[in-house]
């Protein structure tokens, strides 16, 4: 005896809730292997912790710069300091003083004028080498003058499948890699974990692209754990938010309809059985 439409109907259901199921399991068990972050930690953890330690920002061309000056006797070094910003308020004329003083902007050669002194070539220094360049330039007016430096525009951007892109004022001057995802509120379930966009510019003005997968434990073995001021991370959609751009906003009332269907039928079924 041959099964009925009816019978191969139910069978066909079933199978069907059955098929769901385990590709939905498989999928889930697929998935995570994608999104968590370095899977072979446990293999290699210590071996990149002196490459780590070993991080000082460079000043690079379009920099700004804050230079303080100070020495034994203030007065011998106010004028190596540029003066406090002054400023008329939109709706007084009556200025206003800042507690701040004006910054130097690193040219594209990498120079600064600096007061008394004149042009130093700052770009490409890292900050402890470029004190010391400037100490030696005020030796011949200044007794033991100390120097104190910091990048006030310093600044890296996290674009694409994040919560929060954007870019971050890094006030420290110090930041990881996995400090700015978690500034930018980590990767979305979108993002690839295995094809991250690192963009910088290295001293010689050149830009230079680097891919690194956050699925392994490279990112702590390369140039890029610490990231340099302007640096910009981009995190490129999986094939899910692609898919889900041609996405046909019918398709739930389709499905809706076949299993709607397949109820009836198999509900006409059990009443004339």
């Amino acid at each position: 005896m041959q099964p009925s439409i009816f019978d191969v109907c139910f069978i066909m259901k079933k199978n069907f809730y059955f098929l769901i199921i385990t590709v939905f399991i498989l999928s889930a068990c697929h998935s995570q292997k994608k999104i968590t972050y370095f899977q072979n930690i446990d293999e290699n953890g210590g071996v990149f912790n002196k490459v780590i330690q070993q991080y000082e920002p460079k000043i690079a061309s379009g920099d700004m710069l804050s230079i303080v000056i100070s020495a034994l006797d203030p007065q011998a070094a106010a004028p190596f300091n540029l003066p406090i910003v002054s400023y008329a308020s939109p709706i007084s004329e009556q200025l206003y003083s800042q507690s701040i003083l004006q910054t130097y902007l690193v040219d594209t050669e990498g120079n600064i004028e600096f007061p008394v002194v004149g042009k130093i070539k700052l770009g490409g220094l890292k900050k402890s080498e470029a004190i010391v360049l400037i100490q030696k330039n005020l030796g011949e007016y200044l007794k033991n003058p100390i120097v104190n430096i910091k990048i006030t525009n310093y600044t890296v951007s996290v674009l694409g499948e994040v919560n929060k892109p954007g870019a971050f004022k890094i006030d420290n001057e110090r930041i990881t890699f996995l400090g700015a995802l978690a500034l930018a509120g980590d990767l979305t379930i979108y993002g690839k974990r295995k094809n991250v966009l690192i963009f910088r510019e290295n001293d010689n003005g050149e830009k230079t692209v680097a891919k690194i997968d956050l699925t392994t434990d490279e990112l702590f073995n390369t140039p890029y754990y610490y990231l340099q001021q302007n640096d910009i991370i981009y995190i490129e959609p999986n094939k899910t938010k692609a898919k889900q751009s041609n996405y046909n906003p019918n398709m739930p009332i389709i499905i809706s309809a076949v299993s709607t269907a397949a109820s009836m039928i198999t509900l006409i079924y059990s009443i004339t059985k």
